[in-house]
């Protein structure tokens, strides 16, 4: 997700609003000198998809397919309880879900940016990272693009934000925007697809469904290509919450090949290194887990076919948060999941995807000093490395062992947090 070296990771909070003041500054000036043309910054920002095709009907459409979703997820349990960020993460509402097409459209930048022949960017199809405002998106963050490539034909984007760069984006954004895209287009076959595809995971994810057969672009921060005709999916994971069809999708089309030799009891390593989000007590752990059964695995040492079938066997699973979690697409019914956290960042990506498992099992324990009241908005600490005594993670992982399919605990047992609040019992899932 960040570009840092883990050494200058704890500066990414400053990093960060210093990159978003640059982007307001250099934005302005480079509205003020532009002249409407294809080299320009765009000169407006649309919200949603639907509002960019109803200002230029005809140039640009949105195709939809499906219902809108409306979920609400219950609580997870854990430790502390009373999290307010839980509170803020819990309900999922996404618009159907759409392809835009766009007539002389054009895609700019490393995130492969959606703008429109008028001369807007289109946020639904362009999210950026931690952004507050939509003069914050790094496309304004220079005075003028270089001419664009035109593309003869039909140009469909699947880069998003970070598809290019973390594992975790690359299935979850990008592979299931092909689906999507078959579901209303099932006889496309496009002249350029834009998607990343040079790091070794990606390399393998499009040979595995089949994108390798067409003609790729890598998004880069010089991209700035003009096609006849621009396909844009969208993206329907932007708060990694995990629409249910997402991770539906990824399992009919990346499927497990064999479990057979495969540890029924994980535990997922970071490696050592400080501020990755490692655990940094994990030689004094791993000698307990190993006594009850676990092996300690590291996905990113692991080809992705290798990933999905460790995590298809696996009934429990112990790790930090990090983006080797992915892979829990693939777990079996009634998986057991204990998260490590660390206080400054919390994340509901991988809880989301376990609520999509049927008869799943999930439970968090976060390393103090934890701000109960701090929001979802305020998790600042991206790569803080996590804390924990192994004895709380032994504690949780019994809990967790004890815990039954709606996510309480055993008769004999309460779901209580450090303070000894027990956790409201959750209320029903809503219909998406």
């Amino acid at each position: 997700m960040t570009r840092l070296p883990p050494a200058l990771m704890p500066l990414w909070p400053v990093a960060k609003r210093a990159h978003r003041a640059a982007t307001r500054t250099v934005g302005v000036a480079a509205r003020a000198v532009g002249d409407g043309g294809p080299r320009s910054v765009p000169a407006r920002v649309s919200p949603t998809s639907r509002a960019t095709a109803t200002a230029e009907p005809d140039r640009v459409r949105l195709h939809a397919v499906g219902p809108p979703l409306d979920l609400l997820r219950p609580l997870p349990a854990g430790r502390p309880g009373g999290l307010r960020f839980w509170d803020d993460v819990r309900v999922l509402r996404r618009p159907p879900r759409s392809v835009l097409e766009v007539e002389d459209g054009r895609l700019v930048g490393e995130a492969a940016a959606t703008v429109t022949p008028a001369g807007t960017l289109d946020r639904e199809t362009s999210p950026y990272f931690g952004i507050r405002r939509p003069t914050e998106h790094p496309v304004h963050l220079r005075l003028r693009y270089p001419e664009p490539e035109h593309v003869a034909g039909t140009v469909v984007s699947l880069a998003s934000h970070a598809s290019a760069r973390n594992y975790y984006h690359s299935l979850m954004d990008a592979l299931p925007r092909w689906g999507l895209l078959q579901e209303l287009f099932p006889d496309e076959r496009p002249d350029r697809v834009v998607i990343g595809h040079t790091t070794r995971w990606d390399r393998q994810l499009v040979a595995m469904v089949g994108l390798d057969a067409l003609p790729l672009v890598e998004p880069t921060h010089a991209l700035h290509l003009r096609a006849d005709r621009l396909l844009v999916p969208a993206i329907d994971n932007q708060t990694t919450l995990a629409p249910p069809w997402v991770t539906a999708w990824l399992r009919a089309h990346l499927p497990v090949r064999d479990v057979r030799d495969k540890p029924r009891r994980l535990y997922v390593t970071r490696g050592d290194r400080p501020n990755t989000r490692r655990y940094v007590q994990e030689e004094a752990l791993l000698p307990h887990l190993e006594r009850q059964g676990f092996v300690r695995v590291d996905p990113g040492t692991m080809s992705v076919q290798e990933q999905i079938d460790h995590f298809a066997a696996a009934e429990v699973v112990v790790a930090p948060h990090g983006a080797g979690l992915v892979n829990l697409t693939f777990a079996p019914p009634g998986v057991r999941v204990l998260e490590l956290f660390a206080p400054r960042y919390l994340n509901p990506g991988y809880w989301a995807i376990v609520d999509n498992v049927p008869d799943s099992r999930y439970r968090y324990v976060v390393a103090e000093p934890v701000d109960r009241l701090r929001s979802e908005r305020a998790m600042q600490g991206v790569q803080d490395d996590v804390d924990l005594p192994a004895a709380v993670v032994l504690e949780e992982l019994e809990h967790l062992l004890a815990q039954d399919a709606d996510g309480q605990e055993a008769p004999g047992r309460t779901d209580a947090g450090q303070d000894g609040a027990e956790h409201p019992r959750s209320p029903e899932r809503g219909t998406p």
